[in-house]
């Protein structure tokens, strides 16, 4: 059987103030071509179809246009829902939909319960496993101590459970979003932090043939069987490196698994540049960068006057402007938001109390600090779910 991993699709997103519909319609046509040129038996769509819970009118109507045309070449097509999503919102009509072989899982009680599809060498089992946030599906899953780990293992205990019913030589893939170690991660994901911990080991999968991941948009190998494709388009200057694809997944009848990435259209290349203003305009070396999309940083000393309208001259998509002049790390004009660079919550929270007091939180505080960002975030995703 012949699969097309994709997720992350983030109907909705602009980037930087750029609007990406057009792109993101491109690379509905795109999904729609491949299916059709490379004789796909499947579409799994790992989750963030929207970007967020209660999505703009124009990306609803793109989504509801994309399945369409999936149903329109009676390729099934299987779709859960990530932590951007409203999980009731994109189930809404799913058993309607079910029946146009567009199979939406956005159910964490369903993650048990795959929908069957079969080939000459007999069935494979696709098992929806939507964002599963902790703190929401802990009674679902009869956790004591709530964590991205343990509702993952407890929903595929299920897997493993209903799998174990089935014919022998039943093949099997999990759709899944979430972080799994091992998984680079970019800066347009958002955070997903419960306990200190995001991540959650690969091993978790074990006893399936295949896991399609997402969460994270760079499209990454974890192991052999357990992949992210990553998001079709960027997001973030910080994916300026990555190579924007799909896997196209063929499973054989024994289980034996290959697999190929599929380019997809991006509108612009991404650049980032660094130094001075003047070297910038002069380098000839940035030539090639003049047709991207381009986040500068400006490193002079102060700052220069009009930046923006003189980089534009050279780089007329400049998007982003950032000043780091270099100085030392203890320099009193380093400015309060690069020294809070790539440091989380709790760690500007740790050092906030070390000011404060002149020493810093012990194990027990550390403890309570760390719950109360769990809980403000728990409580940040009820809210946005039920606007």
């Amino acid at each position: 059987m012949r699969l097309l991993h994709t997720s992350d699709w983030h109907l909705g997103r602009a980037f930087h103030r750029v609007n990406m519909l057009g792109a993101q319609a491109e690379f509905i046509g795109h999904l729609v071509t491949t299916v059709r040129e490379h004789a796909v038996d499947a579409v799994v769509v790992s989750g963030d179809v929207y970007d967020r819970a209660v999505p703009p009118l124009a990306a609803v109507e793109l989504f509801d246009d994309a399945l369409h045309r999936l149903a329109d070449l009676g390729v099934p097509t299987v779709m859960i829902s990530g932590n951007h999503d409203s999980a009731r919102r994109l189930g809404v009509g799913a058993g309607l939909i079910d029946r146009a072989g567009i199979h939406l899982r956005t159910e964490p009680s369903a993650c048990g319960t795959p929908v069957v599809l079969s080939d000459t060498h007999g069935d494979v089992a696709f098992y929806g496993l939507p964002y599963l946030e902790p703190a929401l599906v802990k009674d679902e899953f009869g956790v004591e101590k709530p964590g991205h780990e343990t509702v993952l293992a407890a929903a595929m205990d299920r897997v493993r459970a209903d799998l174990a019913t089935r014919a022998r030589g039943t093949r099997s893939v999990v759709l899944a979003h979430a972080f799994v170690t091992g998984g680079e991660a970019s800066d347009s994901e958002r955070d997903i932090t419960v306990g200190g911990v995001a991540a959650v080991p690969a091993g978790v999968f074990e006893g399936v043939d295949y896991a399609a991941l997402g969460h994270l948009h760079g499209c990454q190998t974890i192991t052999e069987r357990v992949r992210y494709s990553g998001s079709p388009l960027p997001y973030s200057f910080s994916e300026s490196g990555h190579r924007k694809s799909m896997w196209l997944v063929d499973l054989g009848a024994d289980g034996t698994l290959t697999a190929e990435r599929i380019d997809c259209p991006v509108p612009r290349a991404l650049a980032r540049v660094r130094g001075p203003l003047e070297e910038l305009l002069a380098d000839p070396g940035l030539a090639r960068h003049e047709e991207a999309w381009v986040e500068a940083t400006l490193t002079d000393p102060v700052r220069p006057a009009d930046p923006m309208a003189r980089l534009t001259e050279r780089f007329p998509h400049t998007l982003s402007l950032v000043f780091d002049p270099e100085r030392a790390p203890d320099d009193p004009g380093v400015s309060y938001a690069t020294r809070l660079a790539d440091r989380s919550d709790q760690q500007i929270a740790e050092d906030f109390v070390a000011h404060v007091r002149g020493a810093g939180p012990d194990e027990r505080e550390r403890i309570v600090l760390r719950d109360a960002f769990d809980v403000v975030r728990a409580d940040e995703t009820v809210r946005e779910v039920a606007r």
